[in-house]
This record gives C-alpha cells, sequence and structure tokens, in this order.
C-alpha cells in the first residue's frame, strides 16, 4: 500500500471518494529515512522520493487527536461566546493559558542569559486575570498538552485579539515526537500595562504532515524539552 498520500484525493467525512477511489487511511506516513536507514515499521520510498507536506484541516486534526492523543484535553468546535476563542478551527487548533505565571522583574538586575538563567528573573503569579507591565514578558503554560506522531510538525502564531493590542506570543515549533505542555512567552510591546485571561485562547497551532518521515525525531534525539510540565525557564 501507498503511504504517500495525495491531498486531493482525501474527501471530507461524509464525503463520497473521487472516481470511486477508496478513502486514504490518515494514518501518518511511514518511509524510509533520507539517511538510507529504515525506521521501525518502515517501507521503502518508491525510486523518487515523494515528501510533499500538507496542512491538517479540521476533520484531520480531529481523528489525530482521538487516535494518538495529539492534543488533551480538546474541544471540538470553536469557544467564542464571551471569551477569546479557543477549540477547533478550520485548519489549526486555539490553545489556552493556565492560571500561572512567571512574570519578568528586572529588581535584582540579573543579566539575561540562555546558558544560566536566573529563576530570580521571574516573580511568581496565579490568577484568573494576569497583568504584564509595560515593555516586559511573562512566561505561561498551555492548558493543553500535546503528542505529535512522527510524521507532523506543529508551528504557533499569536491571535489577533492580543496582537492588536500590542501583546506578541512566541512559541517555538512543536517538532515530530515532541509531548509534553507548551511553555508560552508573552510580551507587552506597549508603554502601558497589558491583561492577560487565564483559560481562555492565547495562541494557534497550525499541524503540518510530510510525506515521509524524519531520520531523527525529537524523541530520538532526548530533546531537552521533551515531557515539560510546568513553566520551563531556558535549558542547555
Amino acid at each position: 500500500m501507498d503511504r504517500y498520500v495525495d491531498a486531493e484525493m482525501i474527501p471530507p467525512p461524509g464525503a463520497a471518494p473521487k472516481d470511486g477511489a477508496a478513502r486514504p487511511n490518515v494514518e501518518p506516513a511511514i518511509g524510509n529515512t533520507p539517511g538510507g536507514g529504515m525506521s521501525p515499521g518502515a517501507t521503502p520510498h518508491p525510486e523518487h522520493i515523494r515528501s510533499i507536506g500538507r496542512i491538517l484541516v479540521d476533520w484531520e486534526i480531529r481523528e489525530y487527536a482521538k487516535k494518538y492523543r495529539m492534543i488533551e484535553p480538546f474541544e471540538e468546535h470553536l469557544k467564542r461566546e464571551g471569551v477569546i476563542s479557543y477549540g477547533l478551527s478550520s485548519m489549526g487548533y486555539d490553545i489556552r493559558v493556565t492560571e500561572d505565571y512567571k512574570i519578568f522583574t528586572n529588581v535584582r538586575a540579573a543579566v539575561v542569559d540562555p546558558k544560566n538563567f536566573s529563576p530570580d528573573s521571574f516573580v511568581d503569579y496565579r490568577g484568573s486575570v494576569c497583568v504584564i507591565p509595560p515593555n516586559s514578558f511573562a512566561l505561561a503554560r498551555s492548558v493543553e498538552s500535546f503528542k505529535l506522531p512522527r510524521s507532523i510538525m506543529g508551528i504557533c502564531l499569536g491571535k489577533s485579539s492580543y496582537a492588536r493590542c500590542g501583546i506578541v506570543v512566541n512559541i517555538t515549533p512543536l517538532e515530530p515526537e515532541w509531548e509534553g505542555h507548551l511553555t508560552i512567552e508573552i510580551s507587552n510591546t506597549t508603554p502601558l500595562p497589558a491583561r492577560i485571561y487565564s483559560q481562555e485562547g492565547i495562541a494557534q497551532v497550525l499541524f503540518f504532515e510530510a510525506g515521509s518521515v524524519p531520520e531523527v525525531s525529537y524523541a530520538d534525539r532526548k530533546g531537552k524539552y521533551q515531557g515539560q510540565q510546568g513553566i520551563t525557564l531556558p535549558r542547555v
């Protein structure tokens, strides 16, 4: 069976497949690695390597979440009434932020060094609303935990509601076979204090599936942030 899926041949749930073809299996693509080594259970590439990436749409994200526990807890519909939206969207998933924060402070005049970051640079805070000082930032954690399949990578982008207020969210990519809670960096670029609402939307994750699997995944190389649970400071 060919494990490389042509995105144009994938009908939405309940739709009739094109030309009477069977609906392709949405299980992550499996193939031999670029370096010539074989992943466990892999099948060989065809003569000409096909590696056509694509973005997952809503029903695919739902299936992956159920089958692989890719997102937990999982909201099947976008929640919008009276809150900054979160849950499943057309081609992504809007994540929430918990009540726990680490707010940056320069009171102790510590040097910001990613190789030797001092916990003294933060003040711990817990609450339904976090106020970030002007031109400062805070670290937070996602409500959702993630478990990425080997063929999937996640890219996280900030939400429009915050971006239009000068509040910037930065999260590095979710690599194949990474798992854990996301540590979220929230910057207040304005000269005024900024409010962040706990248990509401903070960013959107887009999921991309490759046409083949990587030679080495995040789990294979024992990444330093694998399995992180709370707000995690820089590690070397």
